[in-house]
């Protein structure tokens, strides 16, 4: 399913895993940028897999980054655990290779950056967590070069 886009021309899918919601951003390396798309409902860490596939049929990604949560030393913790269970089963029901990304403090940073773009209603959940997959993608394609 997966294009054959040339290293440094890929376009990727970021998800910042939620045990109710997961964050879902597109990024190109091209660019080193990424955008926010919006969020897939979960229950209890199992995703809507018709959102889910409603993302990845539109932007056909060349691979899929998933943000880690670890510990801010570094350990993992439960959610971590789920985070890369969840990364194994996106990567076998789609065929698409995933990796993750640590995502310490993509959660703050991205409520910093919308409540500066557009105060307390740009707060909503959604917003937070297309923000954070997109923070994710980012600090991916940084780590990369």
């Amino acid at each position: 399913m997966a294009s054959k886009a040339a290293i440094g021309q890929r376009t990727i899918i970021g998800f910042d895993f939620g045990k109710k919601y997961i964050g879902v951003a597109v990024g190109q390396e091209l660019t080193g940028s990424a955008s926010p798309l919006g969020s897939v409902k979960a229950r209890d860490g199992i995703p809507d897999w018709d959102g889910m596939t409603k993302f990845i049929n539109e932007w056909q990604p060349d691979f899929i980054v998933v943000g880690l949560p670890l510990n801010m030393d570094g350990s993992e913790q439960q959610l971590t655990r789920d985070a890369k269970k969840f990364g194994n089963r996106v990567a076998g029901r789609f065929g698409i290779k995933v990796e993750f990304q640590d995502e310490r403090l993509t959660t703050a940073t991205a409520k910093e950056a919308l409540f500066a773009d557009g105060g307390y209603r740009n707060l909503k959940k959604d917003n937070i967590d297309a923000a954070s997959a997109k923070l994710i993608i980012e600090s991916y394609l940084e780590n990369q070069y």
